[in-house]
């Protein structure tokens, strides 16, 4: 099962809905859910995308708990959430993305990226961004609008990513989230 954090962003349902057309267990929970609760139900965790950090409950707590536990993907603030948590940093963005396709350029293609070409076309939408990502962590996608629009962990199943898989105008964005549920079953 993979629990799908909710910050109040607007697609997190869509995040749902994707793993409901794999056939994949997947449930949306609050972000006030407690990181034991999750430990306990989970396979893996999508922490998802939402308006800010104030409205992000326990999220920063869960990717804390639970890294290395579990398997983690930060979608938008969960990606800058789990920046933070590991001592990244994150400030506006340079030219603030207001629902923009954009191409993204995949620079390693292990984990989520698995399988896929060396380019696509993303929907972005932030207005924050992360401009220094923590010492673990490897940049994993970049764009001319934003160089970490991906990144993961060193060691541990944990990704972030700043753009939305969860909607139809990103190419490949269900076999991005198809990827992450083979890695909670690896897990």
């Amino acid at each position: 099962m993979i629990l799908i954090v909710d910050n109040h962003g607007q697609y997190v349902h869509l995040i749902r809905k994707n793993y409901d057309y794999l056939n994949i267990p997947a449930e949306i929970v609050p972000n006030t859910t407690d990181p034991d609760d999750i430990r306990r139900r989970a396979d893996g965790v999508i922490i998802s995308g939402g308006p800010s950090r104030d409205r992000a409950g326990n999220s920063p707590q869960i990717i804390e708990e639970l890294a290395g536990e579990l398997p983690i993907l930060g979608i938008c603030l969960g990606h800058q959430l789990m920046a933070e948590v590991f001592g990244g940093r994150v400030d506006w963005a340079a030219g603030r993305e207001d629902y923009a396709r954009t191409e993204i350029e995949i620079l390693d293609h292990e984990g989520i990226f698995e399988g896929l070409p060396d380019r696509i076309t993303a929907w972005t939408s932030h207005r924050d961004e992360v401009k220094e990502v923590p010492d673990e962590f490897l940049v994993t996608a970049r764009s001319d609008k934003c160089e970490v629009e991906a990144m993961r962990h060193r060691e541990l199943p944990l990704y972030g990513v700043q753009f939305h898989p969860e909607l139809k105008y990103t190419e490949y964005g269900p076999d991005i989230l198809k990827n992450f549920a083979k890695l909670c079953t690896k897990a």
